[in-house]
């Protein structure tokens, strides 16, 4: 939505750890009784202080506004994306690093593919993350399917 000024609206979406994580919680909660995919998206860089909660609502843009984005600290943000699989990550990543000239590494877990509940996709986006900036950064790793 765009406001008066010209500028994207993303109120609603950006929120902070807490919040992000009571709605991943219902979220999933809601995905296995309604049996639809979600998967969670952390992304990061080792420069410090290069993330705020400006980049928070750049990446918003990036995605749907059905979909959420908190800022978790000056190296990251993490994605809730309704109704999406694993398969969706890359592009979204795609979106996220067109204009930015850093090192990143990103993570990404999807329900039920790689986990079922919250702490589980958390958990994992966050591993392959950590395993993606190991591995040199500037890359998406996502977590393996559980079966």
């Amino acid at each position: 939505m765009i406001q008066d000024g010209g500028e994207a609206d993303v109120s609603g979406r950006v929120v902070d750890d807490g919040t992000f994580r009571l709605l991943l919680d219902l979220e999933t909660k809601k995905a296995q009784r309604l049996r639809y995919p979600i998967a969670v998206l952390r992304f990061g860089t080792d420069e410090a202080n290069h993330f705020s909660e400006t980049f928070a609502n750049m990446a918003a843009l990036a995605i749907r506004a059905t979909d959420s984005v908190a800022w978790l600290d000056s190296h990251s943000v993490v994605m809730l994306l309704i109704d999406a699989e694993a398969g969706n990550l890359p592009a979204i990543v795609d979106r996220l690093t067109t204009a930015l000239d850093i090192v990143w590494s990103a993570g990404g877990a999807s329900y039920p593919d790689s986990g079922t509940t919250a702490e589980r996709l958390m958990d994992q986006a966050t591993t392959m993350q950590a395993r993606a900036k190991e591995d040199g950064g500037r890359r998406l790793y996502v977590a393996p399917s559980m079966s």
